[in-house]
C-alpha cells in the first residue's frame, strides 16, 4: 500500500461517518418519491413525480406525512420553506 493510501476499512468507517453526519445536518424535513423504484435516486432522475412530504415529530422521533408534492420543485420549496 502506497504511502498515501489509506486501509479500506479505515476509509469505510470515515465514509459511513461522514454519511450520518450529513443526515443530521438535513433537518426536520423530508421529501420521498410516492414511486418505490424511484426511492434513493437523485431527484433529477424523476424530475415530475410525486414526492410524500414529511416532517420529524420532534417529540416521538418518528417522520410524519404533512401532503404530497407535484414534482422535485415544489419539494425543494417544501424543504426550504
Amino acid at each position: 500500500m502506497g504511502e498515501h493510501q489509506e486501509p479500506l476499512e479505515q476509509w469505510a468507517d470515515r465514509r459511513d461517518r461522514r454519511r450520518e453526519s450529513d443526515r443530521q445536518i438535513t433537518g426536520r424535513r423530508r421529501a420521498e418519491p410516492l414511486d418505490p423504484a424511484a426511492r434513493g435516486r437523485a431527484a433529477h432522475l424523476t424530475p415530475d413525480a410525486p414526492r410524500v412530504l414529511l416532517e420529524l415529530d420532534v417529540e416521538s422521533g418518528e417522520w410524519v406525512l404533512v401532503g404530497v408534492a407535484d414534482n422535485a420543485v415544489e419539494a425543494a420549496l417544501f424543504l426550504t420553506g
